[in-house]
């Protein structure tokens, strides 16, 4: 495997050394090879809201095993997880699954530029929307920790139609549709940025693309991949009061199995085949492990679940921003739902250039003492952190001390 790894991400490009090989996960902890336990704050990238190995989707995906790995073709599993997700998130009017993130914002693109007519789409610098050559540009996630600016093997035209705006800044999106006047067909944005670290949206900035869509024409695609499902009950388009008109979805709605799904408007989403001429499919889209995987997370949340996952959020960030300032350390934190983040900065970090400006080093150091203490955090300054219903006063009990411990070892 090249790197040693099946996902950049996994490896530790950023922090040096060599990635921990794991065996297992229980709740809120990771066993690796040799026993070693650590409490998970990357829950599979964000994908297990309700932690390791949870009785309850366990016991569904053996229900589902034990029926066929795969059919091909429609199954009752996959309706019911739509009308589920459906249901949450009613912009979501019709939807669709497919395999991962990455075809989820591959299909939605091109459905925006059928439904519109129009070939550009606006990114934000430092958001990741998965690997289709078209979103590498200025890319944040494993693009970012490897230093990539863009990568070898993407054409130029393949990018020539991707404009590049700066997050939390409604002026660099203006510009852009002003001067491609007529010329866009979508902006994709991450609506909580989880692929530079966390950073939350500025009062007022998804409301202000919302509108800035709807004057110039284009569709607004909130890429909840992260989000959905994690940061609110209706993902973060329900926590912010905004609809896009595309949505797409992976990691919670799988329940640990490889999954993305991607929705909209009816009017949008009938240009899909068969109803329409936009030509998307997939083998395994629907899977009926990966459909029941995802039922039964979804099912597992109720308002408590919602109000611990927040909780714990809140009180790693709390743990974090207490013993930094106790040991003299610079650092700004903060949480959305099941989502946290932290950066070795001065001042707050609102954008892609202030998280570059961060405290790598120092980063690199904490991240080693951390892991020497039990605890697995995300190997790169540019990821979000993320719990699950299985952190509680226990597992935040371990942090505290962890925490104090390295972040001494950094004064």
């Amino acid at each position: 495997m090249p790197g040693g790894v099946n996902s950049p991400v996994r490896a530790f490009g950023a922090v040096g050394g060599t990635p921990v090989v794991f065996e297992r996960g229980e709740g809120a902890w990771l066993v690796d090879v040799d026993g070693n336990r650590y409490l998970d704050l990357v829950m599979s990238w964000g994908a297990l809201v309700v932690g390791h190995a949870h009785p309850s989707v366990v016991s569904a995906v053996g229900e589902a095993l034990a029926r066929g790995t795969s059919f091909g073709a429609p199954c009752r599993a996959e309706v019911e997880l739509a009308e589920a997700i459906r249901g949450s998130m009613p912009a979501m009017e019709r939807l669709r699954m497919v395999s991962s993130g990455t075809e989820a914002v591959m299909s939605a693109l091109r459905l925006a530029r059928a439904h519109t007519g129009r070939e550009r789409v606006v990114k934000f610098r430092g958001c990741y929307h998965g690997h289709a050559d078209a979103m590498l540009v200025r890319a944040g996630s494993g693009v970012a920790t490897l230093g990539l600016p863009d990568s070898p093997g993407v054409t130029r035209g393949s990018v020539a139609d991707t404009l590049v705006a700066d997050y939390n800044d409604l002026g660099s999106v203006s510009g852009l549709l002003e001067t491609h006047e007529g010329e866009v067909a979508a902006v994709i944005v991450e609506p909580v940025a989880g692929n530079m670290g966390l950073v939350p949206p500025r009062d007022g900035f998804l409301q202000g693309l919302r509108s800035l869509t709807r004057e110039a024409g284009a569709l607004l695609i909130f890429d909840e991949v992260m989000t959905g499902f994690r940061v609110d009950k209706a993902g973060a388009q329900g926590l912010y009061g905004v609809a896009p008109d595309l949505t797409t979805l992976g990691k919670v709605v799988g329940g640990g199995l490889p999954v993305g799904a991607f929705g909209g408007r009816v009017e949008v989403m009938d240009r899909l085949a068969p109803e329409g001429a936009v030509y998307q499919a997939g083998t395994l889209s629907g899977n009926p492990l990966a459909m029941a995987a995802g039922s039964a997370t979804l099912r597992c949340l109720d308002e408590t679940g919602w109000a611990r996952l927040a909780t714990a959020s809140r009180t790693i960030v709390d743990i974090l921003s207490r013993e930094a300032a106790d040991a003299g350390i610079p650092l700004q934190a903060s949480a959305v739902g099941g989502m946290f983040g932290f950066f070795f900065a001065e001042g707050p970090v609102e954008d892609w250039g202030g998280a570059q400006g961060s405290d790598r080093e120092r980063f690199r150091r904490f991240f080693h003492a951390m892991l020497d203490e039990g605890v697995y955090l995300a190997p790169s300054p540019f990821e979000a952190g993320f719990v699950s219903t299985a952190h509680g006063e226990a597992e935040m009990e371990h942090f505290a001390a962890a925490t104090r411990s390295a972040m001494r070892g950094l004064a």
